[in-house]
């Protein structure tokens, strides 16, 4: 896994080339399999193929016309009802108080990068998305108010290969039994 994990990068360019239902269940399959806290497994995805709904996600996260390109986008929610019980009425967005709306949207981010990491091993590039309020997103997916859109990840073949951006080095990140 570490070769998928260092050849992984963020992809803006992408080839005219289909991506297959097997490869986007497979990539959903590999999201489904992250762990959660408790076993909650908040995450739901949405698939979006089609140009229409492909623009609307567009034009939610801030008109970036590349991601136009990408002939998938997997819009990756938390549900926060997997915390709290559904009869308590809950709106969530960027400002929300609740404990439970973070841990929903740290299962859902594991989630959505085991479909970064299974894109690249499956030989597609990826790129995880989060230009967008809450609003202009639910709206662009029909998302109800108390989902939480954690992330879009367009998916596609890339068009060139991607360069590799300098990391900083374990020893400027380390530290051993505390600060």
């Amino acid at each position: 896994m570490l070769k998928e994990i260092q050849t992984r990068k963020s992809t803006r360019s992408f080839a005219d080339r289909p991506v297959s239902d097997e490869q986007v269940l497979d990539l959903l399959e590999a999201a489904r399999l992250a762990p959660s806290g408790s076993n909650t497994q908040p995450w739901q995805f949405i698939v979006a193929r089609s140009e229409e709904a492909r623009g609307k996600i567009c034009a939610a996260n801030h008109h970036q016309q590349w991601m136009m390109q990408a002939p998938v986008h997997i819009a990756c929610v938390a549900d926060i009802r997997s915390r709290v019980p559904v009869e308590v009425p809950i709106t969530v967005d960027e400002n929300s108080p609740q404990e439970e709306l973070k841990q929903i949207i740290r299962d859902t981010a594991i989630a959505a990068e085991h479909i970064v990491l299974e894109a690249e091993a499956l030989g597609l590039a990826s790129c995880w998305t989060a230009w967008y309020t809450q609003s202009d997103m639910r709206e662009a997916l029909g998302v109800p108010a108390d989902k939480y859109v954690v992330g879009v990840i367009v998916v596609g073949y890339p068009d060139k290969p991607a360069g590799s951006p300098k990391k900083r080095g374990l020893d400027t990140m380390i530290h051993y039994e505390q600060w």
